[in-house]
C-alpha cells in the first residue's frame, strides 16, 4: 500500500478497504509503520521504539485492520508498558491485564502500534515532558500540539494514524484537537468504560475515547466502544440509533447559545472570537435559533474544585507509583509544577475532598439549569490560537500548586474543564483558521447523554466550514 494511498483514508475508510480485500490488514499496517517513521524525527510524538508486533485484535470487528496508538498515561493493555510522561516511574509500569476499554478497542478491531507522548501526569496543555522531550505542532514545529493528548494528535494531524486514543480529565481530548486541526469529542460521563481498576476516573472527570480527522471515525467508534464496563459505578441510556446515523439525521430546528467570554475574565484571542461568531452566524442562516448567553459559573468555586480534584488525584496516583516500584516523588523525579500539586493534595483532609465534591455540585447545577431550554452550547475550544513551544513550563519552579491551576485554566483553556464535571458531551471542530494557517477549535456543548444533537450540529456545520481538505505542512503524502 502507497504511503500517499494510506494517508488519503481515514479510519472508516481503511477498514473499508480491508473488509473488501482491496488490501490487507498486514499491508495497512505496514504502511502506518513507515508513516509514523516518516513524521517522526520531526513531530516527536511516539515513546519508545514502535509495538512490535501490534497488540492483537479481532479480523471481525467493523474497524478491523485500521492501526491505532495508545496515550502514555496509563497501562490500558497487558504488556503495554507506560512511564506516565514522568522520570518517577523509569522505565515505566507494565500492564498485567487489559482494560474494559482495551478489551473494546480490540473487539473494534483496531491494531496498536504505538506509544502517544503524554505531559507528566497527564496536566498540562501542552506535551513537554522532560522524560521524553516536546511533541511538535505539524502545522508549525515551534508551536504547541496541545495536552495532554498531544502526541495522539500530533500522528493523527500528520496522517501518520487516522485515529488515535485519547484521555479528557480537563480539556485534554479538545485542547490538541483545537490546536492541530482535528475533531475531538469527550463523551458523556459513561458512555465509555472506565474499569475495572478505577471506579471512576479523576472523581468522574476523566474521560477516555480518540482523536480523528473525520466525523465519520467518530461517530463509528463510539458506536463501536460506548457502554458500561462490568461494575461500573453508573450507566447512562443507550443511543436511540447508531451515531454514524446522527451524521445524515435533520436536526430539527434548535435552541444554540453562543460566547466568547471567559468565566475567569481573561482576554480571548480575536481569531477564537471571530471562528464562533462565525460558527453562530452559519447556524442562525441554517434556521435555528442562535441566541448569547452561557451558563452562569462563579469561576472561583470552579478553581477551587479544579485545585482539590487534581491535586487528591495526583497525590493518589504518586503514592501508588512510589509504593510500586520503591521510588520517591522529588525534584529528581518530578516536575516543578507537578510536585506543587502532589504536595498540596497530601495536605487535603476527607473534609476537604468532600468540599471540593461540593463545589463541583454548585458548578454543575448552574450548568444543568441553562441546558433546560438550551440544546447545544457553541464556545471557543481554547483562549488562544496555538502557542508556542516553552509557554506552558510545567517544570517552572516559581508557580505553586494554584498558579499553576490559574494559568491552565484561566489563561490558556477556560472554556473546557467545567465540561469534565458536569459530565456532558463536548466536542472540538477544526472551523477556523488563522491568516498564517494554524487551525482554531470551535466547541459544541450538548446536554448530559446527548452526543447525537452534537453530530447532527457538526454535521451541519462541517458543510459550512468544511476541513477535509486541509493538510498540514509535516504529513504523510504531503
Amino acid at each position: 500500500m502507497e504511503l500517499r494511498q494510506y494517508a488519503a483514508q481515514d479510519a472508516f475508510g481503511l477498514a473499508a478497504l480491508v473488509r473488501n480485500g482491496d488490501v490487507s490488514a498486514a499491508e495497512v499496517e505496514t504502511a502506518a509503520r513507515h508513516a509514523i517513521d516518516a513524521v517522526g524525527p520531526q513531530l516527536h510524538a511516539t515513546v519508545g521504539e514502535l509495538i512490535e508486533p501490534a497488540f492483537s485484535a479481532t479480523e471481525e470487528g467493523p474497524f478491523a485492520g485500521v492501526p491505532f496508538a495508545l496515550k502514555e498515561v496509563a497501562p490500558h493493555a497487558e504488556g503495554q508498558r507506560t512511564q506516565l510522561g514522568s522520570r518517577l516511574t523509569g522505565e515505566g509500569v507494565v500492564g498485567a491485564a487489559d482494560t474494559h476499554l482495551m478489551q473494546r478497542f480490540r473487539a473494534a478491531g483496531f491494531r496498536v502500534l504505538a506509544r502517544t507522548r503524554s505531559p507528566e501526569f497527564a496536566f498540562n496543555a501542552t506535551t513537554e515532558p522532560l522524560v521524553h522531550g516536546p511533541t511538535r505542532s505539524p502545522w508549525d514545529l515551534e508551536r504547541s500540539v496541545g495536552g495532554s493528548s498531544g502526541g495522539a494528535a500530533a500522528l493523527v494531524a500528520a496522517r501518520a494514524l487516522p485515529v488515535a486514543h485519547a484521555t479528557d480529565g480537563g480539556g485534554s481530548i479538545r485542547i490538541p484537537a483545537s490546536l492541530c486541526g482535528l475533531v475531538g469529542l469527550k463523551p458523556t460521563r459513561s458512555r465509555t468504560p472506565v474499569g475495572p481498576g478505577q471506579w471512576e476516573a479523576l472523581h468522574g472527570m476523566g474521560h477516555d475515547f480518540l482523536l480523528a480527522r473525520t466525523l465519520r471515525d467518530v461517530a463509528a467508534a463510539l458506536d463501536a466502544i460506548h457502554g458500561p464496563g462490568v461494575g461500573d459505578k453508573y450507566e447512562i441510556g443507550v443511543p436511540a440509533r447508531p451515531y454514524v446515523d446522527e451524521l445524515d439525521a435533520d436536526p430539527r430546528r434548535l435552541r444554540a447559545a453562543w460566547t466568547t467570554d471567559a468565566w475567569s475574565g481573561e482576554p480571548v484571542d480575536a481569531e477564537c472570537c471571530r471562528a464562533v461568531e462565525a460558527a453562530a452566524s452559519a447556524l442562525d442562516e441554517q434556521g435555528h435559533e442562535v441566541v448569547g448567553g452561557a451558563p452562569v459559573i462563579d469561576h472561583e468555586v470552579m478553581h477551587r474544585a479544579l485545585v482539590t480534584a487534581w491535586a487528591a488525584g495526583m497525590a493518589q496516583r504518586t503514592a501508588i507509583a512510589e509504593r510500586a516500584l520503591g521510588v520517591e516523588a522529588g525534584p529528581e523525579t518530578v516536575e516543578a509544577c507537578s510536585l506543587a500539586m502532589l504536595r498540596h493534595g497530601v495536605t487535603l483532609s476527607a473534609t476537604d475532598l468532600l468540599n471540593g465534591y461540593a463545589d463541583c455540585d454548585l458548578v454543575g447545577r448552574g450548568i444543568g439549569a441553562f441546558f433546560q431550554d438550551v440544546d447545544v452550547l457553541v464556545l471557543p475550544s481554547v483562549a488562544r490560537i496555538p502557542w508556542r513551544l516553552g509557554e506552558l513550563d510545567q517544570n517552572d519552579p516559581s508557580l505553586d500548586h494554584d498558579g499553576w491551576v490559574r494559568k491552565l485554566f484561566d489563561r490558556y483553556c477556560p472554556f473546557t474543564a467545567m465540561f469534565n464535571i458536569t459530565g456532558q458531551p463536548a466536542m472540538s471542530l477544526p472551523l477556523a483558521w488563522t491568516d498564517s494557517g494554524l487551525p482554531v477549535g470551535v466547541q459544541l456543548v450538548g446536554r448530559y447523554g446527548d452526543e447525537a444533537t452534537l453530530f447532527r450540529v457538526a454535521e451541519q456545520l462541517e458543510q459550512a466550514f468544511p476541513w477535509a481538505d486541509r493538510v498540514p505542512p509535516v504529513a504523510v503524502g504531503a
